[in-house]
């Protein structure tokens, strides 16, 4: 019975697509399903280096694989040769964490040291708080709304959440409660802390994927290019490309001659009708 073409392993091409808009693992997971729901697509999303291999068939468009990431709530792109490098998150990260530790600090000590309480306290706790949770924390909710809209939750979705119910609790508790009172119940801490310390735990994980990601460069462009492997045991061999070290199932040889690199067989079977040794007892 014929091969059909569709179901041939030729039939199907390697796409790289750049993904932005990944804030979690998760986020990888979910553009992988999603592009795992198209006919005859299979993806693997990188975490580390904001990368997406597609093998698709090749009556595909990568048009129609960019619209599938971006109804996912994602961006895609078709990686451009000597493009510029996209800013490092790192670095957008930092002005953020500066300015968000530098407000929050005092918040945090007015909230949970009594002794420094004076009046009017809390009012100054809303004034420093409001720039943290708007501005600082604006990813998150970005990133929350986005989210909603396509009916999925991200961890973005939890601090969002969190960190406005303990900002408008207060800001209600502040204006319509008991404002004025010294014993105002107000969480601007709670709101500032949150922002704070997860802005730093991301800032941290951008420097440590940047170094993962270049790592990964170096060693997939020091994989080999090419390889001979032999047709069969008495005709020529023939010399094939490898678009990356890990899809060509060979093993280096020798990088002097010829044949950079052959095919070895995974078991080697003894010559037919010699004597075998006897093992030493």
């Amino acid at each position: 019975m014929p091969t059909s073409v569709s179901a041939h392993p030729d039939a199907r091409e390697s796409i790289v697509l750049d993904v932005s808009g990944m804030t979690c693992a998760s986020c990888a997971a979910r553009i992988e399903k999603k592009l795992g729901k198209v006919d005859g697509v299979s993806a693997s999303v990188n975490y580390a280096t904001n990368k997406a291999l597609v093998l698709a068939p090749a009556d595909i468009a990568v048009a129609d694989l960019i619209k599938t990431v971006e109804s996912a709530g994602y961006g895609a792109s078709v990686p451009v040769r000597d493009a510029p490098p996209p800013p490092d998150p790192a670095e957008l990260l930092r002005r953020r964490v500066t300015v968000s530790a530098v407000l929050a600090v005092p918040v945090i000590l007015l909230g949970m040291i009594p002794a420094l309480h004076f009046p009017g306290w809390q009012w100054v706790s809303l004034v420093l708080a409001t720039p943290v949770v708007v501005w600082a924390g604006w990813p998150f909710h970005r990133s929350a709304w986005v989210n909603l809209r396509h009916g999925a939750t991200t961890m973005d979705t939890l601090v969002s959440l969190g960190t406005i119910a303990a900002y408008l609790q207060s800001l209600y508790a502040l204006v319509w409660g008991s404002a004025g009172r010294m014993d105002a119940e107000v969480y601007f801490e709670a709101a500032v802390g949150i922002v704070t310390f997860i802005l730093l735990g991301r800032y941290f994980e951008a420097r440590a994927r940047r170094s993962a990601g270049s790592a990964l460069e170096a060693l997939l462009n020091e994989g080999a290019k090419q390889a001979t492997m032999p047709s069969s045991t008495r005709g020529p061999s023939r010399r094939r490309s490898c678009a990356t070290a890990s899809s060509c199932s060979c093993r280096s040889m020798s990088s002097r001659s010829a044949t950079s690199s052959s095919c070895a067989p995974a078991r080697r079977s003894p010559p037919t009708g010699s004597s075998s040794r006897a093992s030493p007892r």
